[in-house]
């Protein structure tokens, strides 16, 4: 079951991750809106190294559709490979505004749990090397520690090496 802590905000992802049975430490700290680079910002608030804390992008596929690619805050994706992983050549970032309204999340805060709409999902395989990863909960300053294959069971999604740096 879900370990909660006082004053942890409840989200759709929390709540997909309750509901799924699925144990996560929620993590919140106070997000400075000046700050655009979120994944910079919640390794320092947390004092959690960058590699542990990923971040979720939303792409569009030449293949046809959108996709979710989700790799650590240190690191920048590699569209191509998540294109392959998704079945496609080409992908790009989706526009933050798209990302928002299919996701049900704002950027800086989008999760790769409990979206709108459930899209194709890779996490990247450096993952795989953590006992648990964090990914945001779905606000800005708010993240969600859980173990890697917890999480591709709760979006149905695969490892893919999918970064670059």
């Amino acid at each position: 079951m879900a370990k909660k802590s006082s004053g942890a905000p409840t989200t759709a992802a929390t709540v997909v991750l309750q509901r799924a049975g699925i144990r996560f430490t929620p993590h919140s700290y106070a997000h400075d809106p000046a700050v655009t680079d979120f994944g910079a910002e919640a390794a320092r608030e947390l004092g959690i190294e960058a590699a542990r804390i990923f971040k979720t992008l939303m792409v569009t596929t030449d293949a046809g559709g959108f996709g979710i690619g989700i790799v650590p805050v240190d690191s920048l994706l590699d569209l191509k490979a998540l294109a392959a992983a998704l079945g496609g050549k080409k992908a790009e970032l989706a526009d933050p505004k798209v990302a928002e309204r299919k996701s049900g999340y704002v950027v800086g805060g989008i999760s790769p749990v409990g979206q709108k709409t459930p899209l194709p999902t890779v996490l990247d395989e450096s993952a795989a090397g953590f006992e648990t990863i964090l990914v945001s909960g779905g606000r800005r300053g708010f993240d969600l520690e859980l173990a890697p294959g917890d999480l591709l069971a709760v979006t149905k999604g695969s490892y893919g090496s999918i970064r670059r740096g």
